[in-house]
């Protein structure tokens, strides 16, 4: 049997053993960059049990690696800024329709037109949503249940989702007026870099049982949606790492760039709160994206009375308290996912009740002309990774590198000659996302499918891309 496991044995200051998951083909370009060295850094932390995990999407991330999993003791451990990201909850929505391949095909242009016309994207770009700075802070309370209050969607929208769309540890008060400032008009938003709205065909169904389930058969479009918490998250973000550092310093840190504080102390439980409450704004930015998509195709195709339901809304770019066995008894930790989603398997109550029988879907998305997948958590990845699975592709190249070896125009009709349409905001982002620049999807669902990790469940090919 081919070994995924890459085991990096502990070693000077090192708390914990570090792992990387991963093909050998896989391996070889991690070893390219600082993956491996992150992932022994973050070994080195307080508080950090059972070891210091990369999967095989994994590539150099700021502090941690992004395709990083962590879990830190809840009396020892400490909460890290760099082990969740910037752009917090930056994550995946999928919405699933009656709609068939060939009914997209007659409208292809007309659809990418009117969606891109809808939802803004691209870097800065406002929303003409606009609310008031008490009523952004209900948002930031509530998350996707607040958008819903208000009429922009139904309530399955949230029951649908990773913590029903809603971070019960948030705290609009713990976040900077800096940080609304940078928020209030992006609600509704898809922002730059990598995010992307998708309108997808179903290729293929690889389990019949869970697909069924999960409402997915073959010929199907389905509509991904992949953004985050935009300028507010990343406000956030820089605010608690000035805070921590002024207060901590970084004199015995590994790296600078994994300033932490101790989960039990004030300032991590008030970063945790505005973590929590930058992930709502990225609910109810996704939420209020979900309503326009489905107005959108109401529209376009009003003959057919169209049904746009969420499937699921996965969480990447966060840190969770669950439970887990750690030598032997089952403890609650603080589980830190860097560019990594949750895969829990079936039976856990913190997935919907329809979706318990089988577990609990996981969107793996790809880049723009690759496939995108959705697969199903498994038990196993509680023992291997603390339920958490790979949340995309990873990159292979550096975006400077893209732009000064690729070109923009041969990309957008390169796309075009496989039946890809795109809207994009600029050729440069365009080149900065090209498909080359990403590891091979399909081996990298392969490794976590082989692992037991998450397991295929359907295959999806992109007929339309919106980017930033």
């Amino acid at each position: 049997m081919e070994n995924f496991r890459h085991e990096i044995k502990k070693e000077d200051e090192m708390n914990v053993s570090g792992v990387i998951y991963a093909s050998e083909k896989i391996y070889e370009a991690i070893k390219k960059d600082k993956t491996i060295e992150q992932v022994k850094n973050v070994a080195k932390l307080p508080g950090i049990v059972r070891e210091s995990i990369a999967l095989p999407d994994c590539h150099q991330g700021y502090g941690f690696c992004i395709g990083g999993v962590a879990a830190f003791d809840l009396k020892k451990g400490v909460i890290c800024p760099g082990g969740i990201g910037y752009d917090i909850n930056c994550s995946v929505r999928l919405l699933k329709t009656n709609l068939k391949k060939e009914d997209i095909l007659k409208k292809q242009k007309e659809v990418l037109e009117t969606l891109y016309k809808k939802i803004p994207s691209g870097v800065g770009h406002g929303s003409p949503f606009q609310i008031s700075y008490k009523e952004l802070d209900k948002l930031l309370d509530r998350g996707a249940k607040y958008m819903i209050e208000k009429g922009y969607g139904i309530p399955e929208d949230y029951l649908y989702s990773e913590e029903e769309g809603c971070m019960k540890n948030a705290d609009s008060q713990k976040i900077s007026k800096r940080a609304k400032q940078r928020g209030i008009g992006q609600i509704g938003t898809i922002g730059a870099g990598n995010h992307f709205l998708e309108v997808q065909s179903v290729e293929e169904i690889y389990d019949k049982k869970t697909a069924e389930v999960y409402g997915l058969s073959k010929g199907q479009i389905v509509v991904m949606i992949h953004c985050g918490s935009r300028g507010l998250g990343h406000q956030v973000a820089s605010d608690y790492i000035k805070l921590m550092e002024d207060k901590y310093g970084i004199k015995n840190l590994p790296d600078r760039e994994l300033i932490n504080a101790p989960i039990n102390s004030e300032l991590g439980k008030d970063y945790f709160s505005a973590m929590g409450a930058a992930a709502n704004f990225a609910f109810a930015n996704k939420q209020l994206i979900t309503y326009w998509v489905r107005e959108a195709l109401t529209n376009l195709f009003y003959e057919k009375k169209v049904k746009v339901e969420v499937l699921y809304d996965v969480c990447h770019n966060i840190a969770k308290i669950e439970e887990y066995f750690v030598g032997g008894r089952k403890v609650k930790v603080c589980v830190h996912r860097k560019g990594a989603t949750r895969a829990f398997g079936k039976g856990r109550i913190e997935i919907p009740e329809k979706y318990r029988s089988v577990g609990q879907p996981v969107l793996i998305p790809g880049s723009m002309g690759t496939a995108s997948y959705v697969m199903v958590g498994r038990k196993k990845s509680e023992e291997l990774t603390f339920g958490s699975s790979v949340h995309g592709a990873g990159r292979l190249m550096s975006r400077s590198h893209a732009v000064k070896n690729l070109n923009g125009e041969k990309i957008k009709k390169d796309l075009k000659k496989i039946g890809v349409e795109v809207g994009v905001g600029s050729l440069r982002g365009l080149t900065e996302e090209a498909p080359e620049v990403y590891k091979d999807i399909d081996e990298v669902v392969r490794v976590v499918d082989s692992l037991g990790i998450s397991q295929k469940v359907a295959r999806m090919k992109p007929l339309i891309v919106i980017k930033g």
